[in-house]
This record gives C-alpha cells, structure tokens and sequence, in this order.
C-alpha cells in the first residue's frame, strides 16, 4: 500500500493493536505458570489497592473501598489485574477529579465497581461498548470508544464468570460507570 494511501493510518494502527493484544495475552500466559499460592491470593483490598497503585497520581484521586460481609480474600488472576486495570486506567483518563474503585461482597456475590466524575460515555457508544471498535473522544470530551483495550478487558473478565453492567451515572451524579459481578465461588481463594 503506498504510503499516501488515506488507509495506511489505519492499517498501522489496526497492526499495532494486534501487537498490543498479543503482548497481553503472552504476558497472561506466562502469569498463569509462575507463581506460589501465597502470590496467587489476596486480600480483596489489597488487590484493588495494587491495580489502582500505577494509576495513583495521574490526575483523578483513585477512592478505594472494600466493604463486605466479613474478611475476603480472592484468586490474585492475571485476567482480573489486567482487565480492571484497564477499566480504572480509563475511569482516570475520563475523570475530573474522582474514580471510585468499590468492592462490595456478601455470601453469594461479590462485585467491583468503577465509577468516574468524567462526561460519560457518549451517546451511541454504551450499546457497542465491549465490541472491538476504533474511535476516539468526541468534540465534547466524552468516551467515543474504548475500542480494543475494552473489548479484551470485557473479554478476559467474563472467562472468569464475571457479568458485565456499563451505563452513565444518573444525575446528580455525572460519569460512567462498570460494574463487574461474579458468583463468590468463581474468584474467592481457596480456605489453605
């Protein structure tokens, strides 16, 4: 394809995703063999602590909060680090000044929850968000696609029995939210 070809932008940027969800599923790969018990569990906290820590300081205060029905520890994934860490990584991108990253549990559930202050996700986009689409914000900041990045997060969670909820927050509030939900017995860690 020449070079001046109006789909050479295109294309590059279609090879470079490749690369990238190549890289991730290489690096999940080599994740799942390595590892001691110890590092594969963690306290629910501590794990929402560690995905938040790279994106601390980048604009958005990351507002941890763990509350649930008595102590939790979960199965330390690889699929369950990488998939919120994306999902927090746009909360802060989109954000004003805030992300909530929530876990709540009980005997039968537990769930995570990514709230921002940002302009939300924008019209036309929550009915295809988790499809593997190239957009980028529109005129008025909102989330016009979150592409790739979303779509292997959705992806990967859901492979560990996760259900998926995106939708804006309703007013007063302003921003977009993901839910993720997953029957307790599909990530709690194992009593040792």
């Amino acid at each position: 394809m020449p070079p001046d070809d109006p789909r050479a932008e295109d294309l590059q940027l279609l090879v470079t995703q490749s690369e990238r969800c190549r890289a991730i599923l290489a690096q999940l790969s080599a994740n799942r063999e390595a590892g001691d018990v110890m590092i594969q569990r963690a306290p629910i906290k501590a794990l929402l602590e560690e995905i938040a820590e790279p994106h601390q300081g980048l604009g958005a205060e990351i507002a941890i909060i763990a509350n649930g029905e008595g102590p939790l520890e979960v199965r330390r994934m690889p699929e369950i680090v990488h998939s919120l860490g994306g999902i927090v990584e746009n909360a802060v991108g989109f954000a004003n000044t805030r992300v909530e990253f929530e876990a709540r549990w009980d005997a039968e559930m537990i769930e995570i929850v990514v709230r921002d202050d940002g302009p939300g996700f924008a019209p036309g986009v929550l009915s295809r968000l988790g499809e593997p689409y190239l957009t980028e914000r529109d005129d008025e900041g909102a989330a016009g696609g979150l592409g790739l990045g979303f779509f292997i997060s959705k992806t990967l969670l859901e492979r560990t029995g996760a259900k998926l909820e995106m939708r804006n927050r309703r007013p007063p509030n302003v921003g977009a939210m993901v839910k993720v939900r997953w029957p307790r017995a599909a990530i709690e860690a194992p009593t040792l």
